[in-house]
């Protein structure tokens, strides 16, 4: 692929893309353009396309993609959005990439889950909903003592969920205003007690962080 085209291509979007942004170009199989911003994934000319990046995703739906890549294959986590573009009759993907608390990688916050209870539908304001679980491969949300199961996942509430949500297992996050209690277990790891009466292991992975956000 010309490079001075891409460049071309690369300097027209830079005056809308903001300055942490990555772009890369993919064709088939393999990049063959990136420009690194913030966020240097260390792509090289030449390199395959990943499986779970981006690129991939672009070149499987052939339409725009747009989410959070978590666990990158690329090494560190971004938010991508790829666009599928044609060059010389191939078929290729043109993907900006963001650091993951970039405020165009935000969504805006939901202020309500709709659930379903049996076969009924219900949406509950984010007020009333004291924790969120992730089992059996669904998403399960709580609430007076009901359960509902939701379409999102836990990682995509997880950036989409007022700040009184903490996430403290990679199975729990839970509303802060409905911790009854924080004591430790027999192996020394917090358990959260919830005014429902629900008992929430905390991870290891989420101590700390919860120890400094409620201040003990």
């Amino acid at each position: 692929m010309e490079k001075g085209l891409v460049e071309q291509i690369s300097r027209i979007m830079g005056d809308w893309l903001p300055k942490e942004a990555s772009i890369a170009v993919a064709i088939e199989n393999s990049y063959v353009y990136f420009k690194a911003g913030e966020l240097d994934l260390r792509i090289q000319e030449g390199d395959p396309v990943p499986a779970g990046s981006v690129a991939e995703m672009t070149f499987k739906k052939k339409g725009k993609v747009e989410r959070l890549v978590e666990n990158s294959p690329l090494g560190f986590p971004y938010y991508g959005i790829g666009y599928p573009v044609e060059y010389a009759g191939q078929a290729a993907a043109l993907v900006v990439m963001l650091p993951p608390n970039h405020i165009l990688a935000k969504k805006p916050q939901l202020r309500f889950l709709t659930g379903k209870l049996e076969e009924n539908w219900r949406p509950v304001p984010l007020e009333r909903v004291t924790h969120i679980e992730s089992s059996q491969k669904k998403t399960w949300f709580y609430s007076e003592e009901e359960a509902y199961s939701t379409i999102y996942t836990l990682k995509e509430l997880r950036h989409q969920l007022p700040d009184y949500f903490l996430p403290v297992h990679r199975s729990f996050i839970v509303n802060i205003n409905y911790i009854e209690g924080i004591a430790r277990d027999v192996s020394s790891n917090y358990v959260l007690t919830m005014k429902d009466g629900s008992l929430l292991p905390v991870s290891q992975n989420y101590a700390g962080s919860i120890r400094e956000l409620l201040g003990f």
